[in-house]
């Protein structure tokens, strides 16, 4: 897995536990749907450390609680 599908991951693990949509999460954080769906579809490869804290603000966690996962464990090398 790569950095970019464990983030979206994270991103969904969080709303399914907390009960929110992507409409939902966008109006608690500040950061349009159609942002929040480029970053768990394929469109955006670099979801962006901003939007990463605006999202964390919205689930009311901290950027380490964020990555503060397994998913984040064995990521696969980016360099290639």
């Amino acid at each position: 897995m790569n950095t970019k599908q464990a983030v979206a991951m994270r991103i969904r693990a969080l709303c399914k536990e907390r009960g929110l949509t992507v409409n939902s999460l966008a109006n608690i954080s500040g950061v349009p749907p159609t942002t929040i769906y480029s970053m768990l579809g394929e469109k955006s490869q670099n979801p962006g450390v901003v939007n990463l804290k605006k999202l964390c603000d919205g689930f009311e966690i901290t950027l380490r609680q964020f990555f503060d996962c397994d998913l984040f464990d064995d990521l696969e090398q980016e360099i290639k």
